[in-house]
C-alpha cells in the first residue's frame, strides 16, 4: 500500500463547513429555532457586502481569510426578536426597525459567537490558531465590494445560502488563501469543553474539605539522629 493513499487532506470546503455548521449551531441555540444551509456552495469572484444589514470579519494567524454575512431585513429583525425573546424579553421592548442601532449590536454580538465558535474547532480540529478581529455591522442600501487585506497567494471565495426558521435567507461568503491541511500524524480531535460541567468542577473544588495534615507515625530518622548525639 502507497504510505500517501490513507491521507487525510481537510481543504477549503471542509473550512467552510465548519464555519457554517458553526452559523447554524451558535444561532439555533441562541434563538431556539433551527436554521439550515443549502447543500449547493457557489464558487464567486469577489465577497461584497449588500444591503440589508452586511457584516465581515478578518481573521488571521494559521491561515488568513474573511468571512462576510450579508442579512436581508426579514432574516436580521427574525433573528433579533428571537434571540431577545428567548432571554425573556417582552416584544414592546425590542426595536421596530432593522437599522435601529440595538439590532445592529445585537447581531453583531452574535457573530462573535459564531466566529468564535468556528476559531475553537479550527485550533481542536486542525490544531492551528487563528484570531479575528470584532465583527462589523453596517446596515445599507447598495452594494460595497470588499476584498482581503492580507497576503493572499491564491484566494478562494465562495458564497452559502442560510435559511431561517421562517425561510427567511442570509448569505454566507469565505475568502480564504487555498490552503489543504493534510494529516501526517494520526490523532483524536479534542472535544469542545462542556461551560457547565467546568463550573460545576470549579463549584466542587471549592467546597471541598481540605486535606488533613497526615498524623505522625512515630520518631523520624532526624530525631534519633539528634537523640543519639544528646541533642
Amino acid at each position: 500500500m502507497h504510505p500517501n493513499e490513507n491521507t487525510v487532506v481537510y481543504g477549503t470546503e471542509d473550512i467552510l463547513v465548519s464555519l457554517c455548521n458553526s452559523v447554524t449551531r451558535v444561532l439555533s441555540v441562541a434563538t431556539q429555532k433551527p436554521f439550515h444551509y443549502s447543500g449547493l456552495v457557489q464558487r464567486i469572484t469577489k465577497t461584497c457586502l449588500k444591503p440589508d444589514i452586511g457584516c465581515f470579519v478578518l481573521f488571521d494567524g494559521g491561515f488568513s481569510g474573511l468571512v462576510i454575512i450579508n442579512f436581508s431585513k426579514e432574516a436580521a429583525m427574525e433573528i433579533y426578536q428571537s434571540y431577545l425573546l428567548s432571554m425573556g424579553m417582552s416584544q414592546a421592548d425590542l426595536a421596530a426597525s432593522y437599522t435601529s442601532d440595538e439590532v445592529s449590536n445585537v447581531m453583531g454580538e452574535l457573530m462573535n459567537q459564531v466566529v468564535g465558535d468556528f476559531t475553537g474547532k479550527v485550533r481542536r480540529e486542525l490544531q492551528t490558531h487563528i484570531t479575528q478581529n470584532q465583527p462589523k455591522m453596517l446596515v445599507l442600501n447598495q452594494q460595497v465590494v470588499l476584498s482581503v487585506d492580507a497576503n493572499l497567494d491564491k484566494p478562494e471565495a465562495r458564497r452559502v445560502t442560510f435559511y431561517t426558521a421562517s425561510n427567511h435567507i442570509f448569505y454566507l461568503e469565505l475568502a480564504i488563501d487555498r490552503t489543504e491541511f493534510v494529516k501526517v500524524v494520526d490523532f483524536e480531535p479534542q472535544d469542545a469543553p462542556d461551560p457547565d460541567a467546568l463550573i460545576a468542577a470549579q463549584g466542587q473544588a471549592a467546597t471541598a474539605p481540605a486535606p488533613r495534615p497526615a498524623a505522625s507515625g512515630g520518631d523520624s530518622d532526624t530525631d534519633a539522629l539528634l537523640r543519639s548525639l544528646g541533642m
